[in-house]
């Protein structure tokens, strides 16, 4: 799984267009990010991917990148 994957499921989930998020952007800045947007980036990211994320994963980032790393892992 590629980066950019990983970044366009993340803006598919919060309703972006492609392109809107960079790795440096803190998710907290958005309104857009939530508890209903961690619970579909967690089922999104099993259906894709194939591993499995919970909420405390999604609790210790900060920013896209920090959620691209730990998807990766």
């Amino acid at each position: 799984m590629s980066n950019d994957e990983i970044i366009a499921l993340i803006e598919n989930c919060m309703d972006f267009e492609e392109s809107t998020l960079k790795m440096e952007d803190a998710l907290v800045d958005f309104e857009e990010w939530d508890s209903l947007t961690a619970l579909s980036i967690i089922a999104s990211v099993d259906e894709k991917f194939h591993k499995h994320l919970t909420g405390d994963d999604l609790k210790k980032i900060n920013t896209v990148s920090d959620l691209v790393e730990l998807i990766n892992k």
